[in-house]
């Protein structure tokens, strides 16, 4: 009798071992598919983060804190320039700099790719930097103080910068604004145009008068040293 069940005992054990080698096979299996949904997730994400600034706006819009870190690594010193060179004062451009991303936060999930992503950052910018302005004047009428106070003690030390940051600003405010994204920021004239709310041909003769206006500025004896540098901006048109 003893032996009539070895063969039933060798298919339950062959049963239970087969049962074994699927559970560790399905494991196995699960393992992996987990690790290639990872590495999907993980390419999916690099590839996101590698896109362009509307699709990173886009993807924010609809909840990646990813993409909004990666649009604040790319454009950090871009806006903190932007502001530095309209508010000398550094740690006012660094408070401004946050604030212009947080407004980008607060309004990202109504972001609509109408406009290149740094039209719509700058934009936002300058509507900062218009009420950072207004407060400063505010303040400076209020208390009688010199508005230009702090950032003159933030200029550049050598001659040339000075003298070149001195020109710009005897400029129409406008023209100033023009000239300065347009040489700093990179933008075109059609962008210029959505930041200031101008029309293009606006933008273009009011950039050529600026242009001409500083060359005059830095025509006098004193500033000849900053000639050459006129000359490169015009060579960017």
């Amino acid at each position: 009798m003893r032996f009539r069940t070895l063969p039933v005992v060798r298919g339950r054990i062959s049963s239970h071992a087969r049962s074994a080698r699927g559970v560790r096979s399905n494991r196995g299996g699960e393992k992996e598919r987990a690790m290639n949904d990872t590495g999907r997730n993980m390419n999916a994400e690099r590839l996101e983060l590698a896109g362009s600034d509307e699709e990173l706006m886009q993807a924010f819009a609809k909840g990646s804190t990813e993409a909004v870190g990666e649009l604040f690594r790319r454009y950090k010193q871009p806006l903190f320039g932007f502001f530095h060179r309209r508010v000398a004062d550094l740690s006012q451009a660094q408070e401004l700099t946050q604030e212009t991303f947080l407004a980008v936060v607060r309004t990202g999930a109504r972001y609509e790719p109408r406009a290149l992503f740094r039209t719509y950052l700058y934009a936002i910018g300058f509507r900062i930097l218009r009420a950072h302005r207004r407060k400063t004047a505010f303040r400076a009428a209020f208390l009688g103080t010199s508005s230009g106070s702090k950032e003159a003690t933030a200029r550049e030390t050598t001659d040339a910068g000075v003298w070149l940051r001195d020109a710009v600003g005897k400029l129409e405010r406008i023209d100033r604004e023009i000239l300065l994204l347009r040489e700093f920021e990179e933008l075109s004239y059609a962008e210029i145009g959505e930041v200031l709310n101008l029309p293009v041909n606006t933008v273009r003769s009011r950039l050529s008068r600026a242009r001409m206006a500083l060359r005059e500025l830095l025509t006098a004896p004193a500033a000849k040293a900053v000639s050459q540098a006129l000359t490169e901006f015009e060579g960017r048109a």
